[in-house]
Formats: C-alpha cells, sequence, structure tokens
C-alpha cells in the first residue's frame, strides 16, 4: 500500500499582522518591497512570522514543514531577484493572474547565493519534524527571467540549473525537495531546449541527498514535455488534478510516470476549504484510475503555491491536507 505524505508546495501568505508591520516598516506596499536588504526591524518580523507558519504546519499535522517563503515577494523569481548578478526591473504578470513580480534581468555569471540555504537553516532552528525544500524548477525560473549574458536558450537553461544545484548543494538536510514547474504547463518549452529538460532537472536533483518531486501545476502537461519530464533522474512528478484531472490522468495510464507521484488535490487559490474525507476519496479515485500505476509514496498537496488564500484560509487548507491523509482508506 502506499504511503501518503501531506505537504504543500510552499509560498504561503504573511499573518495579517506581518503585512500591516512591513508596510509600516517600509513605507510601501508589500509587493514592492526590495529582498536582501531589510533592516532589522523587518527582519525581525520575518523571523516572527516564520516561526507561526512553521507552528501553523505543525498544528496542522503535515508531514513535512517547509519554511513558507515569507519573503518572496517576486514569488517563484527570488533566488534571480536577491542575486547580485541580476537587475530587476519593471513589475510583470505573474503568469496569468493578479499578482505581480519584478522582472530579473540576468547580467552575469550566477554564481553562488546561499539566500535559500539561510532561510532553511532558520526553519531547522525551529523544528524536528521532517523538513521540505522548496526551489523555482530550472525551466520556470529561466522562464520568467530575461537572460542578457548567456549565448542562448539553452545555454541559459543550464546556467540557470548550475545556479540553482549550487544553491541546493548549500541546503541543510532536508527530507524532501519540491522544484515548482508552472511554466511547463503554461509555457511548455520549445524544441531549442525541450531536449535539455531532463538534464537541468536532474542537474538540481543531484545536488541534493533528499527525495525531489517535481511539481507542474495549472493544468497539464503536453504529451512531449511528459515524456521529456520522465527522463529526468527525480523520485516523483506532480499533477494538477484541481485544474485538470482527465488530462493528468490520461498522461499517467498512457506513458506512466514515476514510482511516487504527487498529487495537487486542494485547491490553493479557492477560499472554499474542501473537506478532509473529500480529499481522502479524491485521493483513493486517483489511485482505483491510475491502472498502470502503483505508487510507492503519494504526496497530498495543494495544486499550486498558497499566496493567494487569506491566513486563516491557508491554514484551514493545511489542516484539510493532514486530516485527508490520516483518515483510514475508503472502500471502493
Amino acid at each position: 500500500m502506499t504511503e501518503l505524505v501531506a505537504t504543500t508546495p510552499g509560498l504561503f501568505p504573511l499573518p495579517d499582522w506581518a503585512k500591516s508591520d512591513l508596510s509600516d516598516l517600509k513605507g510601501h506596499q508589500k509587493e514592492d518591497l526590495v529582498d536582501g536588504d531589510e533592516a532589522d526591524a523587518v527582519r525581525d518580523a520575518y523571523a516572527t512570522a516564520r516561526g507561526e507558519v512553521v507552528d501553523a504546519q505543525t498544528a496542522a499535522g503535515l508531514d513535512r514543514v517547509v519554511e513558507g517563503q515569507l519573503r518572496w515577494d517576486d514569488m517563484l523569481a527570488h533566488p534571480l531577484t536577491v542575486h547580485d548578478s541580476v537587475e530587476t526591473r519593471g513589475i510583470v504578470r505573474y503568469y496569468d493572474n493578479n499578482n505581480f513580480y519584478r522582472e530579473p534581468v540576468v547580467q552575469d555569471d550566477l554564481d553562488f547565493s546561499g539566500d535559500v540555504a539561510g532561510e532553511l537553516d532558520a526553519l531547522a532552528d525551529l523544528t524536528d519534524d521532517p523538513t521540505q525544500a522548496v526551489l523555482p524548477g530550472p525551466y520556470s525560473l529561466a522562464d520568467l527571467a530575461t537572460n542578457e549574458h548567456y549565448e542562448g536558450s539553452r545555454e541559459f537553461l543550464h546556467a540557470i540549473a548550475e545556479f540553482l544545484a549550487g544553491e541546493a548543494d548549500a541546503f541543510p538536510a532536508v527530507e524532501t525537495l519540491y522544484l515548482l514547474e508552472p511554466s511547463l504547463v503554461e509555457n511548455p518549452p520549445a524544441d531549442d531546449v525541450a531536449d535539455d529538460l531532463a538534464d537541468a532537472v536532474t542537474t538540481v536533483a543531484d545536488a541534493v541527498d533528499a527525495e525531489v518531486v517535481v511539481q507542474p501545476y495549472w493544468g497539464a502537461l503536453d504529451e512531449k514535455t511528459h515524456a521529456h519530464l520522465l527522463d529526468a533522474d527525480v523520485d516523483a512528478i506532480g499533477y494538477d488534478f484541481v485544474a485538470n484531472h482527465e488530462e493528468n490522468l490520461y498522461n499517467i495510464n498512457e506513458y506512466g510516470t514515476t514510482s511516487d507521484v504527487s498529487l495537487g488535490l486542494v485547491d490553493g487559490q479557492n477560499t472554499l476549504v474542501e473537506d478532509p474525507e473529500v480529499v481522502r476519496e479524491r485521493v483513493d479515485w486517483v489511485h482505483e484510475q491510475a491502472v498502470s500505476a502503483d505508487f510507492d509514496t503519494t504526496y497530498v498537496t495543494t495544486n499550486t503555491e498558497l499566496f493567494y488564500l487569506p491566513y486563516r484560509k491557508y491554514e484551514a487548507k493545511l489542516t484539510a491536507l493532514a486530516d485527508a491523509v490520516a483518515r483510514p482508506e475508503v472502500e471502493a
């Protein structure tokens, strides 16, 4: 029988008090904060908020605890927007929604930063529970950025992968690494980089001694992209069953998948909180319908990041995930 693991893809909303305090401390709205150069008071506010989101995950009973990525005002672009070799320019729409990030323009070699490792060190000081790191996948980070330094698209993708691998190599011990890859759905790789996708993902995965999950979302991968991703040396591929259950199930049954799987079954953007029993029924439905798969581990998660939600709804979603995994198997 598959092991069920309740987790999230991270990027949590700030507690309400932190939104207000950080806005006051910076003198403008959170969306315009400049990462990496916070005053002591700002760092203290983030540290307190980090403690709250860690406590919320522990109280809910999640099997993996993430740092929360509360400083990631530029969302998945964050590891680049705080890098010395990157110039941040105008505001860009974050995929097709009402969130925005500052455009990261790479202008020099992407050497080691250590920003995310520092966050994970802080997480390790707060909990003894199994922890999970979160990074943008190499393709999505390259897609969100502008290249003004490397020779072409293929070279840029590999440079991003090497950069992320260097960051991941500095992580403290974690149980799991989630690589978030919404661009694989939203803007699938063109022919000039598609053949390099598996190598780029594997480069990052090989840098950690942890279970590695690649989580696309906002739909289903096209068949070609799914096939390329299956060539990557990772433990699990994720599927967004909230946005598109039919095509994701087709990909699994038609082409196979990894021995472990990550199922996005709770809506990370909708404030309606799912009943844990319904979530568990969805887990069991996928297992029943995935006729060619026998998963060793099933990660049960939201389909997207959670920063879209009001803080109390975010907490309720954590509890729904944990309670769903804790329930006994639903009989067919």
